[in-house]
């Protein structure tokens, strides 16, 4: 057996790449791509990435979603990617502009933008998705490399993976450790800690009494948030919404709450910052999401539901206002047999944000 990274290491490796701001190989067959996050690309990687390219008469795009492309004015001919042709001037100030819509009032006069609309964008949406993966904006730099350059690459050190081994799943969820924790809603509580087989983020399950298996059980599924769960925002009503869920758990005696760190929606904690920004700005929750170039929601709620069949549960009382996630968890073949709702922390300052979770995202409030 080798000792050699397989598929699932070396998409994590990609990932962290990315975020240090070193070029990734994407293969596709005998074809190949550099890419290289627009958000850390250092000016001597982009330089060089830049030059490499020139020298055979290749091009360099900029590879960034259909949402940013639209607040851009640049025609996204591939549907949910556009391929920017990168400008003979352009430097990394440039691409940072537009690839951050922070930078939209600094630099108003960033485009037109020519977009490709020949050849595949395939190697352009594998990097804007590996981009997303590691909470970064999703945007990246990309250059076609000949199949003779691929061997030298490799020896740099450069890692690469096939393009159709860029997955979502994190793979199977191991309990790797868990413990008693008295709780303030309940003395019998006990903190499970859950790690992906894809080397990504830990997930936490709160497990309060003794949830009987066969039944369904209390749960609620409570993506982290840094500034209303440890710090009190009072920009949205997640550390309300924590502290409830808890206290209805402790209160009927047994349940599950699951910590998913699955920050501003699945964007990272960054980019949620990014977004409050925007929205100082006058920009509503999902519209700075789009302006940034993120779906409205980029959670993904199989994680949860793959929690709650390793810990045994098959049937819930889902404590949630947002029927997506009833949805996903019936897709995922847990039964739903409660929606309990959870309407809590309506505050002058968030009032707003819970108007549009209603009006644009579906939420029952």
């Amino acid at each position: 057996m080798s000792l050699g990274p397989g598929p699932v290491e070396q998409l994590a490796r990609l990932r962290g790449d990315l975020r240090m701001g070193v070029p990734v190989l994407l293969r596709d067959g005998e074809a190949a791509a550099l890419a290289l996050a627009a958000e850390t690309a250092g000016a001597e990687r982009f330089e060089a990435l830049r030059a490499r390219a020139q020298a055979r008469g290749a091009r360099v795009d900029l590879a960034i979603s259909d949402w940013r492309a639209e607040t851009l004015k640049a025609r996204a001919y591939d549907g949910d990617v556009a391929r920017v042709v990168l400008p003979g001037d352009a430097d990394l100030a440039w691409v940072r502009a537009t690839a951050d819509p922070s930078a939209d009032l600094r630099y108003p006069m960033k485009g037109p933008y020519a977009t490709r609309r020949e050849g595949s964008a395939e190697f352009h949406r594998t990097a804007i998705r590996l981009c997303k993966q590691a909470r970064l904006l999703p945007a990246a730099l990309v250059a076609e490399v000949s199949p003779g350059e691929v061997a030298g690459l490799l020896a740099d050190g450069i890692s690469a993976l096939d393009i159709s081994l860029v997955h979502e799943d994190p793979g199977p969820f191991e309990d790797v450790a868990a413990a008693r924790v008295p709780l303030e809603v309940s003395e019998a509580g006990r903190v499970h800690v859950f790690r992906p087989g894809d080397g990504g983020e830990e997930h936490y399950a709160v497990e309060i009494g003794a949830p009987d298996r066969s039944a369904p059980v209390l749960c609620r599924l409570h993506s982290a948030c840094f500034t209303g769960d440890v710090i009190g925002s009072l920009k949205c009503d997640c550390g309300p919404q924590l502290r409830a869920a808890l206290a209805q758990i402790g209160a009927e005696g047994a349940g599950v709450l699951l910590y998913l760190n699955q920050e501003g929606r699945g964007i990272g904690l960054a980019n949620k910052m990014r977004a409050y920004a925007l929205q100082d700005q006058g920009f509503d929750t999902v519209d700075a999401n789009h302006r940034l170039g993120f779906e409205d929601d980029e959670r993904d709620f199989r994680l949860g539901a793959n929690i709650l069949k390793a810990m045994g549960f098959s049937q819930v009382r889902l404590m949630t206002n947002n029927p997506r996630k009833v949805a996903m968890l019936s897709d995922c073949g847990l039964e739903v047999s409660e929606r309990v709702p959870l309407r809590v922390g309506l505050t002058r300052f968030n009032a707003e944000y819970l108007r549009v979770k209603a009006a644009k995202s579906g939420h029952l409030l």
